[in-house]
């Protein structure tokens, strides 16, 4: 027995010591998967933030308090969710619930507009001396496109109905490129005047045309500023070995020939026609609702089923410091039900749900008490967001608020929080770092935001 348990010995300690061998080269390998695994989850992902220009009166919808002197005329329905009941102005959403997820114990610090929209764009309280960049800037720059969708002209982060947050110190090349006019090819794709027929072979090629000037026009500059980067260019180079070299570009440079580059290919391309929203049927655009937002949604569906990473679609008019109930019961509410909840229908139904995350959102929410005019003034103590898509499960309620809706009563979610949780449905890391222009590491995550597990 002791020579077998010598050979057995033997035998372990040669395993140790091939494995120590190959210890390291594990490592490497394990990494590697994860870092692999980790971009598998990213991409081809897409973010919709649903804006609520002015501060929604959260209280009238998603976490109402009936029978409270606080609860206002609404009553609540039930969902497709067993528990979850919300306004009776929101019956189409009531049957998506499934999909969805409220959070109704978000607090935040920001009861100005100005400093609400910036706070719940970026994660960062505002400071005058830090252009932090928004959340659409930072899920178009962290989320890479799939090889199909690489060379497409479409800008990576797209605003509808209204300007949104922009890059920051990420650049421009981050910026949201800004359509007012959802349902119509924005104004700015269209060729010049004169320049030819629309679809005809001779614009593109008149368009080509002024592209390779503008092209040789961007590299004359390259050469005069950088020589050293330059000398062993051959006059008769290829655009690849020049693109390579303007790599290696300064970023402001290299940013100005991207977009334009981008902007002389929307033109020239047939990718701009996914603007035009008359290849739907007139059955599906009603579907949407014939409004601006309705219209938005519709389109956002459209973009990010064209390889878009982030749209941001706007619903203005809920500061309602005055006749908050007449505006939610005919106006706002209506609007807002119809559209979401045909665009998270089609997302689910054609299997894009999973690589989409909706986030629904505003600068605050708006007072538990009724002031003298009908109406909410700014609250940001205690609110709701909504979001749902990617890989969070759906069909939960977190946290709450007491029963007058004053103070939250469990589970508080911070601004950072709620970031976290989306770029984790997106397979962003939430730790992850983005720099300024002067070298200085920001979370964007809002420096200490943790992912909300239940929802996973």
């Amino acid at each position: 027995m002791a020579s077998e348990a010598g050979m057995n010995r033997r035998h372990f300690l040669k395993h140790v010591a091939g494995a120590s061998l190959m210890a390291l080269p594990a490592l490497q390998f394990l990494r590697t998967i994860q870092a692999n695994a980790q971009e598998m989850r990213r991409n081809n992902k897409s973010l919709i933030i649903m804006w609520m220009g002015g501060g929604p009166a959260t209280i009238d919808i998603w976490d109402l308090k009936p029978g409270q002197p606080t609860g206002g005329p609404f009553t609540e329905i039930n969902t497709n969710v067993s528990g979850i009941r919300i306004s009776q102005h929101m019956p189409r959403v009531a049957q998506q619930m499934s999909h969805l997820n409220i959070i109704r114990s978000l607090t935040t610090t920001e009861g100005d507009h100005m400093r609400g929209r910036q706070l719940m764009h970026t994660s960062y309280t505002p400071n005058p001396a830090i252009a932090f960049p928004s959340i659409g800037a930072v899920a178009s720059q962290q989320i890479p496109r799939l090889a199909n969708y690489q060379d497409i002209s479409l800008p990576n982060y797209i605003s509808i109905g209204g300007p949104a947050d922009g890059p920051g110190f990420l650049g421009m090349n981050y910026a949201p490129f800004t359509i007012q006019n959802p349902g119509t090819p924005p104004e700015n794709i269209a060729a010049p005047p004169g320049v030819g027929q629309a679809g005809s072979t001779a614009l593109a090629d008149r368009i080509q045309r002024r592209r390779r000037l503008f092209l040789e026009m961007e590299d004359q500059f390259m050469f005069n500023q950088a020589p050293h980067l330059t000398a062993n260019l051959p006059a008769s180079a290829s655009r690849g070995d020049r693109l390579a070299v303007r790599a290696q570009f300064a970023d402001a440079s290299k940013a100005h020939n991207d977009i334009y580059y981008k902007g002389f290919s929307l033109v020239a391309s047939k990718e701009g026609q996914v603007f035009d929203l008359k290849n739907e049927s007139q059955k599906t655009r009603d579907a949407y609702g014939n409004n601006g937002f309705g219209q938005a949604a519709l389109m956002a569906r459209r973009l990010v089923q064209s390889g878009v990473s982030a749209v941001e679609i706007s619903l203005g008019g809920w500061d309602t410091h005055n006749q908050t109930f007449n505006a939610h019961s005919t106006r706002l509410q209506p609007t807002l039900d119809q559209a979401m909840a045909a665009l998270v229908r089609d997302l689910v139904q054609e299997g894009r749900w999973r690589n989409t995350v909706l986030l629904w959102m505003g600068e605050f929410g708006r007072t538990p008490r009724i002031n003298q005019n009908v109406g909410r003034d700014h609250w940001a103590r205690c609110w709701s967001v909504v979001l749902g898509g990617g890989a969070l499960r759906g069909g939960h309620a977190y946290g709450s608020t007491t029963s007058d809706g004053t103070a939250v009563q469990d589970n508080p979610v911070r601004v950072g929080d709620l970031f976290a949780t989306v770029y984790r449905a997106l397979g962003i890391d939430p730790s992850t770092q983005v720099r300024d222009a002067i070298g200085r590491p920001f979370a964007i995550a809002g420096g200490n935001g943790r992912a909300i597990e239940t929802l996973f």
